[in-house]
């Protein structure tokens, strides 16, 4: 649950498109300057052996930090490829199937968009967190955003750790950071011309 008194950590998630040759130096640079609680691999790409190959490189990166690694959606290769567990992106709909597959040691989240009902559902479930967004305005998606008001009351009634994600500025992690455990940062970052110091600024927003 979050608490005013405990600052919510970062949780990373990386370009649809990796790089190998270069990307791990970046994230290792990142990682180095700030803590960072867990890496989330987002591939745009179905392309197994693709996804293996960064997987492999990010996980040297992460691992030697002791920084948790999980991968959007895909269950198996969470499993063959080592990683610390999956990212859901259908709400509550595969979260059983996943604590079964994967065991109670991985790490299994849920991405609920902006619904409550999705998140306490994917909570009950066995989820180890649940994400809603996207919190920014954003052309992606169904136009919905999670409210702020998602995230206060989440923090009050809820003891699942939460995750705001999508679209966030400095302002929006102002306001969210008393009633949110996690930031969900990604392409705000990689975006920059440095994305180091992209995410010291966004840090700087929760203190």
């Amino acid at each position: 649950m979050a608490d005013d008194a405990e600052q919510p950590q970062i949780y990373l998630i990386t370009p649809a498109e990796i790089d190998v040759s270069r990307f791990p130096d970046t994230l290792a640079r990142v990682l180095d300057s700030v803590e960072v609680a867990c890496v989330r691999l987002a591939p745009g790409t179905r392309d197994e052996t693709l996804i293996a190959r960064a997987a492999d490189a990010l996980r040297e990166v992460t691992h030697a930090r002791d920084v948790a690694l999980v991968i959007d959606s895909h269950m198996l290769l969470a499993e063959r490829l080592g990683l610390d567990g999956v990212h859901l992106t259908d709400a509550a709909r595969s979260v059983r199937k996943a604590r079964k597959d994967l065991g109670d040691d991985a790490i299994v989240g849920a991405y609920c968009g902006a619904s409550r009902h999705d998140g306490m559902t994917a909570g009950e479930l066995g989820a180890d967190y649940v994400s809603f967004g996207p919190c920014g305005l954003t052309p992606l998606g169904d136009g919905r955003q999670a409210d702020p008001a998602l995230f206060a009351w989440w923090s009050q009634m809820i003891e699942v750790p939460v995750v705001a994600e999508g679209a966030l500025d400095a302002r929006l992690i102002r306001d969210l950071a008393p009633v949110t455990d996690f930031f969900g940062i990604g392409e705000e970052i990689w975006g920059a011309d440095d994305p180091v110091a992209a995410l010291h600024d966004l840090h700087n927003a929760m203190m």
